[in-house]
């Protein structure tokens, strides 16, 4: 059911450690870095279905306060119009450590976070990264990629549910919208 999801995330996992390589000191994510895990952002319906497939169900008991936290903060910061990349939401998959508790199954937009990314023709990248303003440097271009997890959520659910886009904490206080 996530064969072709997987072989996405095995691309861009292969297209950020090649920019890894090329460029180590300007990439700063690394073990404890959470600076993603706090960015506003929705995920599409094959990643929630996904990351639903991996989560025990004690898991999303456990995980239920800090999920319904993160949904309250989420809706305001929609309701109020927020500029996403001004909003902070702590990700209610970011454990004590500030490590991932389910990082086999982070979506596009946490894979891609620390290197240059394209969105809508525009260059962005993390604010704690070294990269350089004016200086030129690979990108990875979100667009493709949307699309093709638009495609395989359509293929999963449809036209209908494919067209939505959804919280992590939606993921975890509703699990049972998504197939496992």
């Amino acid at each position: 059911m996530f064969s072709k999801l997987l072989h996405l995330y095995s691309v861009v996992d292969q297209a950020v450690t090649q920019i890894r390589n090329q460029f180590p000191a300007e990439v700063k994510c690394g073990p404890g870095c959470a600076d993603c895990c706090h960015a506003l952002f929705d995920v599409s319906a094959i990643e929630a279905a996904y990351l639903a497939s991996l989560l025990s169900s004690e898991q999303v008991e456990e995980l239920n306060g800090a999920a319904q936290q993160a949904a309250a903060q989420f809706n305001k910061a929609l309701a109020n119009h927020t500029n996403p990349a001004e909003a902070r939401i702590r990700c209610p998959l970011l454990g004590a450590e500030d490590t991932c508790l389910c990082y086999q199954g982070r979506p596009i937009n946490c894979r891609t976070y620390g290197t240059p990314t394209v969105i809508e023709g525009q260059a962005h990248v993390c604010g704690l990264s070294a990269f350089d303003k004016g200086l030129s440097y690979p990108t990875i271009n979100l667009a493709p990629l949307q699309q093709g997890l638009y495609q395989y959520s359509t293929e999963l659910f449809g036209p209908e549910i494919s067209k939505q886009r959804f919280s992590l904490a939606l993921v975890i206080l509703e699990p049972e919208k998504f197939p496992r």
